[in-house]
Parts: C-alpha cells; sequence; structure tokens
C-alpha cells in the first residue's frame, strides 16, 4: 500500500508535498480533508541492520518545544522493504531559513528573537535531558519556528539516543558545523553536553549570521574551532577523550569573541557563548541553567515583545518533572517573571 494512499484512505489526507530529504528519510507536507489541518510526515526505511529509536523516543518525550507526534504507521513494498510513517505537527520555518533571510536583508537576526529561540531551543534540550536522551543532531535545519508566534519546535530524532554512562557510541554523529570536538578527536563515551556544544554553534550563528566553525572536513572544523578557542590544554584533551595521545597540534592563542561578534552583541550574549562552546565537556553550562541566564532576563519582563507586537509564546510552563534536579536559585529565577519595567 503506497503512502499516499493510506494517507487518503486512513487520515483523509491530500496534497502530499516533499519538504525535505537527508540520510534518516523523507519528510512531507500533507493537508486534512476534513479540517485543512497541516501535516508533516517522516517516511523512515526500516534498515534491518540498523536500530531506529525514533519512534521509541518520540513516544516518550512530550514538551510543548519539541514536534508533537501525533500517529505512526507502517507500509510495505514488494513485501520485503518495511517504511516506519511518522505523522507530526506541521510548522512553517527553520532557524536556517530564518538567518538566510536576514543575510539576504544584508541584516542580523533582531536580538530578542536570538533570546526568544535560543531559549525555547534550552527548554527542548533540558527536557531531552532530563530523560537521558541526547539529541545528537541539533542544527539550524532541525530547529522549527513559527514565525508569527515564534513558537519554537526542536525535531528529527533519527540520530538521538538514551545514552547510558560508560556505553560505548559513535562518535562519527552530529552534523559537521555543529559537532563537538570530543566528537572530533574520537571520543565514544560522550555524555548529553555535546548536545550544549551544538546549542552555542547555534547561538554564534544567530548573532553572526554566518556558520561559526564552517570546516569543510573533520579536521578542518577542528582548525576552525581552534583558530577561537585556541589550542587544547593538554587537560582539556583528556576531558574529551582520555585515550588520544597525540599532542602534537598547533600552538593558537585564544581569539576574543568581541573580535568575532558583531560589535553591538550585548556581553550577556557573549558570556552565554563562552560558557557553552568550552572544550571540557563538563564545564558546558547545562541547559536549565541557561535558561536563567542573565541573557533572556529581557524575557522575564512582562512588557516585552516580539518585533511583530505579539506577546512573547509561553515560556515559564516549566512541571515538576522539569525541575526536580534544578538548584533553589535557579528555579526561583525560571519559574518567576521579572517585575522589571
Amino acid at each position: 500500500m503506497s503512502l499516499k494512499f493510506h494517507l487518503q484512505s486512513q487520515f483523509n489526507c491530500d496534497q502530499l508535498k516533499l519538504l525535505g530529504a537527508g540520510s534518516f528519510g523523507v519528510v512531507y507536507k500533507a493537508r486534512s480533508l476534513f479540517n485543512g489541518t497541516n501535516f508533516a510526515i517522516k517516511t523512515v526505511y526500516i534498515d534491518p541492520l540498523y536500530q531506529n529509536r525514533e519512534l521509541e523516543i518520540m513516544k516518550k518525550v512530550k514538551h510543548r518545544n519539541i514536534v508533537k507526534l501525533l500517529d505512526y504507521f507502517y507500509t510495505t513494498k514488494n513485501e520485503k522493504e518495511v517504511y516506519l510513517h511518522l505523522i507530526m505537527e506541521y510548522v512553517p520555518k527553520t532557524i536556517s531559513q530564518l538567518n538566510h533571510y536576514y543575510q539576504i536583508q544584508l541584516d542580523h537576526v533582531p536580538m530578542i528573537l536570538v533570546k526568544v529561540y535560543i531559549y525555547q531551543l534550552c527548554r527542548a534540550v533540558a527536557k531531552l535531558h532530563s530523560l537521558g536522551v541526547c539529541h545528537r543532531d541539533i542544527k539550524p535545519d532541525n530547529i522549527l519556528i513559527s514565525p508569527s508566534s515564534s513558537e519554537l519546535r526542536l525535531c528529527d530524532f533519527g540520530s538521538a539516543k538514551i545514552l547510558k554512562k560508560g556505553e560505548e557510541n559513535t562518535s562519527y554523529i552530529c552534523s559537521r558545523h555543529y559537532r563537538a570536538p570530543e566528537l572530533i578527536f574520537g571520543s565514544t563515551v560522550y555524555d548529553t553536553k555535546i548536545d550544549l556544544w551544538s546549542i552555542g554553534c547555534v547561538l554564534g550563528e544567530l548573532l553572526t549570521g554566518r556558520t561559526l566553525f564552517p570546516g569543510a572536513t573533520g579536521i578542518l572544523q577542528l582548525v576552525e574551532i581552534i583558530k577561537v578557542l585556541g589550542t587544547p590544554t593538554e587537560k582539556e584533551l583528556s576531558c574529551m577523550n582520555k585515550n588520544y595521545s597525540d599532542f602534537n597540534l598547533p600552538k593558537i592563542n585564544t581569539k576574543p569573541w568581541t573580535e568575532i561578534l558583531p560589535y553591538q552583541t550585548p556581553k550577556e550574549a557573549t558570556d552565554l557563548l563562552s560558557k557553552l562552546l568550552r572544550y571540557d565537556p563538563k564545564s558546558r553550562i547545562n541547559a536549565l541553567d541557561a535558561c536563567a541566564h542573565p541573557f533572556f532576563n529581557e524575557l522575564r519582563n512582562p512588557n516585552t515583545r516580539l518585533p511583530n507586537q505579539r506577546n512573547l509564546p509561553e515560556l515559564f510552563d516549566f512541571d515538576l518533572e522539569e525541575l526536580k534536579s534544578v538548584k533553589p536559585q535557579i528555579r526561583k529565577i525560571l519559574i518567576q517573571k521579572s517585575k522589571l519595567n
């Protein structure tokens, strides 16, 4: 049974339109004939030699900043090939498209939008990490946004995995420009902090309007990182991969963020970026601590509005599960809006 026939007969949908394709699947847009609602449908080939965890993780994770799984079904082709189809909410744009729009305008993304989107991204990642899930492919193309409301949804869990302490995992994961340095150094016992590095790369991209570390290969990616953060010390190398023994790296000094970021970048943005982009994974700020960072204080002001003058999306509806491991001083910041005028 074809995907189109199944959608028409079982879900009363039509207008199947290709949105994108990647190594983990193909994404379509479909419309409900019942009420005109749009859906996103991701089709994935079930390789018997590869463990697909996407459905399991999407069923497990529910959060306002993570794309909603609405339904799923399987189809077969030639009675041998099996395909999984994930029906999800449709969100029209991506952070990548947002950045591209402002690049064409020879402008930068408004700082309030940078704050709104990175804050919501941190919330999504915090939820994943609280469940032991590491996304492993955070990048602008996988961050969906609604331009009118500025709501954000993290999507594409084709690379995601529940990490277990001490368990080895592939180091060849995550899109190159957002890949944490411990992965480049071949670590197979990394933790969820690789996602925090990726968030830092996305933040840097929104601030500068360009890819922060644009390496064409894994080695050149490392070169781009070293050009900014300087040569890692032996201690930092050990923190990234204790089995890495080649210390013959070029001796390069750290470049100040002021030489990389636009001159009008708030010092709070620079501080948060420096706390995310660190060689030592353990020293990177975690996602909920990042949400409490002063960079986001404007979002806690009840008078703050989006550029289109609409209210901010819901940002503070934390539940007890999300906050159970948060320090009291951080929790207080997260659940109370600023009373600044």
